[in-house]
């Protein structure tokens, strides 16, 4: 850190001998090893704080300048080391710029007295005309958000949570806007209220106003050409480009916005994708992605999701190619008019979403198909269990995290079959055997709310569960016993139903006892609350197997698992994993002689099933 001096006499006339001015220059303080000699027509106001400028600045690949100031006006701005800006259009007011920074043809930059840089505001998202249920703040994530939306009901817990984040602001907020290091700002015009952290470059944004950028050497980011963003906050790692409008928005970690897409009132986590369309009020979990102009997300809950432009069917038909799948996937139209329904619960743009929002119980019949032919709509229950789709999403998923190890905040469970899924899955069994025993099973068709399930859909769904049923358990035994903690649970937490908040997969109860815990004041600031959702993660394997030990007694009517019965399971898993590979492979075959996949592409795609069998063990 830098101690500061007064300027000398000579260093004074050596300064307005090349054009510069000071209002008071017994306010402008120096480094120790300050030297005058690159600074020209700079006017000084206020306090100023400058550092030492010996090194060279690379303003363009191999084009290099002296640090310094030139052409610019500073009022109360302390400047770091080895520093160059110039052609400064209006001022630079109220700001501490870091060391190797870069700014060059900008108008203003600028923190006025009431700036909250972007936090603190509570926007409404679900619901674009309703109250207030997110606040944003730099360390937001999505399990904080989602807890946040699904609990906004509870007032006594909201004003808890709000509290927490108004103190932890009035201990974090600093007086006056921050450039971190290596901060490169250049054909930028208003910045305003905005604190912009280390190794960020922003390249011909429009205006920036009351902002954090929350950049990092690891996880630097980009804003560039036309951006206009306002109210929001934009983690580490994330690009922002090409005429971007967005406000009072979050945006995680590694996420991408681009090419025009316009925001307002939304969140947007980890790994994310946005171009081209609008989003209003929506809440956009990891990996949420939207391509299409005519795309709009507003007022809805995404995960894992592609949005389709509703005239094509996007991706979810092209199986060999990108197929999209996840805990709150909405269905897209294909290219045949049907629908898909994913693990979770669809609403989106037809008579048959319109008829699934009556029925939330159909939520229970996870990994199915929902076609529409007419005005009939038809479940095609588990079928997506054994599609080429949910295979390359169950692989791909973890490769695309883009996040850099030190800013992985929203935190991501991977897992495609948990106590979840399977969960819901349990429930689908018990749905479909009490369809087939009212109706009987001599019959063509069941009929489930205003849906219709065909006879042998209904049948076929009931072995597709039973696999993933036996790939669970088997895979949970296996990780128990390399694990070290096979055998009875030491605790009961994790038994009873789960829930997904936005990534993170947990028992309801620990849900539960944080909202407890939260209301009495045993958990006294929000840097607590995150730490929770930290633990419950890193105790999901503990939890995952007290839920699974009781599913296994149960589904082989044991009351132990000894050896005898790990053998079992262990066979029962082995062919279930074998059985759902083969049905996989039928599904590959059958896309591949419709004649729109090549055969290298089918190949490759055959041996990588080839060697599902190295996972076995």
């Amino acid at each position: 850190m830098n101690s500061f001096r007064q300027l000398t006499q000579t260093e004074i006339e050596l300064l307005e001998k090349n054009v510069c001015w000071a209002e008071d220059w017994q306010r402008v303080m120096v480094a120790e090893g300050f030297r005058p000699y690159n600074f020209h027509r700079v006017m000084f106001y206020g306090d100023i704080r400058l550092g030492e400028f010996h090194k060279q600045v690379e303003v363009s690949k191999g084009f290099f300048k002296h640090s310094g100031i030139n052409d610019a006006t500073l009022r109360n701005v302390s400047v770091g080391n080895d520093c160059l800006i110039e052609k400064v259009g209006n001022y630079i007011n109220n700001y501490t710029i870091g060391n190797d920074c870069y700014i060059s043809n900008i108008c203003t930059l600028e923190t006025t007295d009431d700036a909250t840089f972007g936090e603190g505001s509570v926007i409404s998202v679900l619901n674009e005309m309703g109250d207030g249920n997110v606040t944003i703040f730099r360390e937001l994530n999505s399990q904080m958000a989602a807890f946040m939306v699904k609990h906004h009901r509870d007032k006594e817990l909201k004003q808890a949570l709000q509290q927490m984040i108004e103190d932890e602001l009035r201990v974090t907020r600093p007086e006056r806007g921050i450039i971190g290091n290596n901060v490169k700002i250049i054909n930028a015009k208003d910045i305003m209220n905005t604190i912009i952290k280390g190794f960020c470059e922003i390249s011909g944004a429009s205006r920036l106003s009351e902002c954090t950028v929350m950049s990092s050497m690891d996880a630097p980011v980009f804003i560039g050409t036309g951006v206009i963003c306002e109210n929001s906050i934009i983690c580490d790692g994330c690009s922002i480009n090409n005429s971007v409008k967005m406000q009072d928005c979050f945006v995680g970690e590694a996420c991408q916005i681009t090419n025009g897409f316009t925001a307002e009132a939304s969140l947007f986590f980890a790994n994310s994708y946005m171009a081209n369309g609008e989003a209003c009020a929506a809440f956009c979990g990891p990996f949420s992605a939207s391509h299409h102009k005519s795309s709009l997300l507003i007022g809805g809950e995404f995960s894992f999701y592609n949005a389709g432009s509703n005239t094509n069917f996007s991706n979810h038909a092209y199986k060999m190619g990108p197929m999209h799948y996840g805990t709150l996937e909405r269905g897209t139209k294909t290219a045949s008019g049907s629908y898909i329904l994913m693990p979770a619960t669809i609403g989106a743009f037809s008579v048959c979403f319109g008829k699934l929002m009556h029925h939330p119980d159909t939520r229970y019949l996870p990994f199915s198909y929902l076609l529409a032919y007419g005005d009939d709509c038809y479940l095609v229950p588990g079928r997506n269990i054994t599609t080429v789709g949910l295979y390359r999403d169950i692989k791909k998923w973890p490769k695309r995290d883009k996040r850099s190890k030190q800013s992985k905040k929203s935190i991501i469970n991977f897992d495609w079959l948990s106590p979840h899924t399977v969960g819901e899955i349990m429930q689908g069994i018990k749905i479909l055997k009490n369809l087939r025993s009212a109706s009987g099973e001599n019959v063509s068709t069941y009929n489930f709310h205003e849906y219709v399930i065909n006879a042998t859909s209904l049948q076929k769904g009931l072995k597709y569960y039973d696999i993933a049923l036996r790939i669970y358990m088997g895979a949970v035994l296996k990780r128990a016993m390399k694990e070290g903690f096979f055998g009875m649970p030491k605790s009961e937490v994790g038994k009873g139903p789960w829930a997904d908040l936005s990534g993170l997969l947990l028992p309801v109860s620990e849900e539960e006892r944080l909202i407890s815990d939260i209301k009495e004041g045993r958990i006294e600031n929000i840097t607590q609350v995150l730490e929770r959702f930290e633990d419950i993660n890193n105790h999901y394997s503990d939890y995952r197997w007290a839920w699974s030990y009781q599913l296994i007694l149960d589904y082989y009517h044991l009351t132990e698992i000894d050896e005898a019965a790990c053998a079992r399971i262990r066979e029962d898993y082995v062919r279930a994993r074998r059985a759902w590979i083969a049905e996989i492979r039928k599904d590959a075959e059958k896309e591949f002689a419709m004649g729109d996949v090549e055969q290298e592409v089918f190949d490759d795609f055959l041996e990588k099933l080839d060697h599902e069998i190295d996972y076995e063990n």
